[in-house]
């Protein structure tokens, strides 16, 4: 079969066939050839996909020639990063990226990944490409739990397998940290300038968890090497957004029925995209600013703004939502119950908020029950509850903190912490089985149901909770919601405590 002809009526993509594809296809106008790598980014997933590749591509479209192309590099022998790997390396790199509303859907393609390494294959290609003098910033998708600390006091997980093994191989990295300290060694001694390192993850002060996390480990590994990076290496702070689902065998089917392109991995997403920046490079950046990233002196507050309103929400919604039955988000803000749990959560976070240069908060929550309401955004509730471990902490427990602090209610801040120990069990209010998945699953499964309506087992998990579990009112009060989510289901406790 010819490369450029596809299965059946469909074009495979490649750089060949750009030219073959419909016209409601949106297609790369520069020429790829001409771009150079100024980007490492490591973690390509969905979400990279949709934001931060999109807004390169819309820049390469102002900028022919630039020298901000993106070397995508997957670290983990996984089948995720290894069908990734085959995918993109199939297809020069080129990928769909469909964006669905209700008022339909709009597809192109991104042609700002110019090349993919799998570092199980070659890990040494991995190190050159982060120590060659072109790339000057290295973005970070790499998940919550990728960062290796300790959620209950904030330290570096030095007994982490991923860490000893770097410790003792610098020479073999297989993590992140391992990685960029084995690229900025080769840097340091071939006189090179230091890349700056980007976080991308939705964790409040990204970029100062990476610096601290990296100053630790580059420390146990060379002293002099800590200090180098500690006095050149730049960790600016950002804030992203856009739901981004995890792309499924129907999205592949819709994307060759529809656009007629035989793309192995394509991503959907939905309109609504925001990426806020703080200007701290040390070496040179991107114009961001004419594609319509926003640079600011402090990220802080829309951090925060998004992940106590919008990631919290995210969570209330994937625990509550799958005990309760339901399979997307959307069919769950289809449920008047849900909608106002969503608003009522949103409203008990809002005083922890700061301010926010140009956003006004009433508009905003308005807005994300707009988004998470999207009926063409078939994003699953077990991509939601992944890693609750990693996710609690960064998404929930600050504002519960903030709140006991300052007072007022913490029904659904509570309820959503309930409604995590009630999933734990594995089974949602029918009693049909699902699976937990999360890296500490053992534990967590283990305490969640030795407590049963009892919380306390779960929360006197140091690593998680730190000394929240030692505050009468937050256990009583997420005592009562899991008691209520025992014995009368998800949906009835709303009612309840909506009455």
């Amino acid at each position: 079969m010819n490369s450029n002809t596809g299965t059946g009526s469909t074009i495979k993509l490649n750089q060949a066939s750009l030219s073959r594809l419909p016209g409601n296809v949106r297609v790369p106008k520069y020429d790829r050839t001409q771009i150079t790598n100024g980007i490492v980014h490591i973690g390509v997933g969905g979400f990279h996909r949709s934001h931060q590749a999109l807004y390169l591509d819309e820049y390469f479209h102002q900028n022919p020639g630039s020298d901000w192309g993106i070397c995508g590099v997957g670290l983990l022998d996984y089948d995720y990063d290894l069908r990734m790997r085959d995918a993109l390396q199939s297809q020069d790199c080129l990928y769909t990226l469909v964006e669905r509303s209700q008022e339909g859907d709009r597809a192109r393609i991104i042609g700002s990944i110019t090349r993919y390494l799998f570092a199980p294959d070659n890990r040494q290609a991995v190190i050159e490409a982060l120590a060659d003098p072109k790339c000057r910033i290295v973005t970070l998708t790499i998940t919550e739990s990728g960062y290796y600390y300790i959620e209950g006091s904030g330290e570096f997980d030095v007994n982490h397998p991923t860490i000893q093994h770097d410790l003792q191989h610098p020479d073999r990295p297989i993590g992140t940290y391992g990685y960029l300290t084995a690229a900025l060694e080769k840097r340091r001694k071939n006189g090179l300038a230091p890349f700056t390192v980007l976080s991308c993850d939705n964790i409040q002060g990204n970029g100062d968890t990476v610096r601290k996390m990296l100053a630790t480990f580059a420390q146990m590994r060379d002293r002099e090497l800590a200090a180098w990076i500690d006095q050149n290496v730049a960790f600016p702070n950002c804030m992203v957004d856009r739901i981004t689902p995890l792309t499924t065998p129907e999205d592949i089917k819709m994307v060759a029925e529809r656009f007629g392109i035989d793309d192995a991995f394509p991503c959907v997403a939905e309109p609504f995209i925001q990426w806020v920046i703080e200007d701290n490079f040390c070496a040179d950046r991107p114009n961001w600013e004419t594609v319509g990233v926003q640079m600011t002196d402090d990220v802080h507050p829309y951090e925060m703004m998004k992940i106590r309103l919008l990631n919290a929400s995210h969570m209330l919604i994937g625990y509550l939502g799958s005990l309760a039955g339901y399979t997307y988000v959307y069919e769950v803000m289809a449920d008047p119950l849900f909608v106002q749990a969503v608003a009522n959560l949103m409203d008990e976070v809002t005083p922890t908020l700061q301010p926010v240069p140009g956003i006004d908060l009433d508009d905003y929550k308005k807005t994300l029950i707009e988004r998470f309401s999207n009926p063409k955004i078939r994003d699953r509730l077990p991509r939601l509850c992944l890693s609750g471990s990693a996710k609690i902490p960064k998404f929930v427990l600050g504002s519960l903190r903030d709140k006991l602090q300052l007072g007022g209610a913490i029904d659904y801040l509570s309820l959503t912490i309930a409604a995590w120990c009630r999933y734990l069990n594995g089974c949602d209010d029918q009693n049909r089985q699902f699976p937990i998945d999360d890296p500490l699953a053992d534990i967590l499964t283990q305490k969640a149901r030795s407590g049963k309506t009892d919380p306390q087992p779960l929360l006197s998990i140091l690593e998680i909770f730190g000394d929240l579990g030692e505050s009468p009112r937050f256990v009583e009060t997420v005592a009562d919601k899991l008691s209520s989510l025992h014995e009368f289901g998800a949906k009835e406790t709303l009612a309840a405590l909506s009455t």
